[in-house]
């Protein structure tokens, strides 16, 4: 299993909206349409942002291209949530799960 992490950040008059369309719409249509086998979503106060963080899982960075392209590292941003940000992570990270309990 290889998990997908980024990062994004908004300012707290954004973050309300923000989480609203990630739950509502963006992270349940990767979960439909992607085969993503797993999300979480991870937001804390950041200073004056609010920072948030999306961890999806997928089978093989095979299932990640299908995902986000042949560079599967660049960050998958749709603009609807690109005006809610004030900045994001340009690449995603990978990472294969060695340990799962």
């Amino acid at each position: 299993m290889i998990a997908r992490i980024w990062h994004g950040w908004t300012t707290p008059a954004n973050a309300n909206a923000y989480e609203t369309l990630l739950r509502t719409k963006i992270l349940p249509g990767i979960q439909r349409t992607h085969d993503c086998k797993g999300i979480y979503l991870f937001g804390r106060p950041a200073g004056n942002e609010v920072e948030f963080i999306t961890l999806l899982f997928f089978d093989s960075l095979d299932a990640i291209r299908k995902f986000a392209g042949e560079d599967y590292e660049v960050a998958v941003v749709p603009a609807e949530a690109r005006k809610l940000l004030a900045r994001f992570d340009e690449r995603s990270q990978h990472y294969e799960t060695l340990v799962q309990m």
